[in-house]
């Protein structure tokens, strides 16, 4: 029932991904959600997220933002990263998951996303035929919609958790 909204990959946080192991399996190009991603909601670009974009564009990675956020807040953030972006993204409508690869000349079969919410940027991903990355939210103090969201969010996770321990007892076998 919730496997639609189930990430690739559930990992700490954006900075502890093997960027250079993906890259070795064919990985070409990677979308990024910012707030709670990245940075805190609505924080400028920090010093350890300019480091790991400098990373993956010596690696050999394409990056493109995606947001639902306006105009103005993207542009902020980019300010000294750079890269491509698709700001007022509607996510988790596929049309601009869409709009990022080709922005980065890259297939959903060798790009990956990385977000922090399940029911936006994950399911979107998940529509769209990409590899997905959830990541832990960066700050805890949120808006009420998205404290709302991850109350719902913690349901379908401890699904997702109990699915990989069955996964990972078949394999042990």
């Amino acid at each position: 029932m919730f496997q639609k909204f189930y990430p690739s990959h559930y990992v700490e946080s954006s900075y502890v991904i093997p960027y250079e192991k993906l890259y070795e399996k064919g990985y070409r190009g990677i979308i990024f959600d910012i707030d709670n991603t990245l940075v805190p909601h609505g924080a400028d670009a920090s010093k350890e997220a300019i480091e790991l974009m400098d990373r993956l564009r010596k690696i050999g990675f394409s990056i493109c933002f995606i947001s639902n956020n306006d105009e103005e807040r993207v542009t902020r953030f980019n300010r000294e990263i750079q890269a491509k972006y698709v700001y007022k993204a509607n996510k988790p409508s596929t049309k601009n998951y869409l709009k990022a690869i080709k922005f980065m000349g890259t297939t959903k079969e060798n790009t990956i996303f990385v977000g922090d919410q399940l029911f936006t940027d994950v399911y979107g991903a998940n529509r769209t035929g990409i590899t997905s990355f959830l990541v832990h939210p960066i700050d805890k103090h949120e808006e009420i919609q998205i404290i709302i969201k991850r109350r719902l969010e913690w349901i379908v996770l401890k699904c997702y958790a109990r699915k990989r321990k069955k996964e990972k007892m078949k394999t042990d076998i």
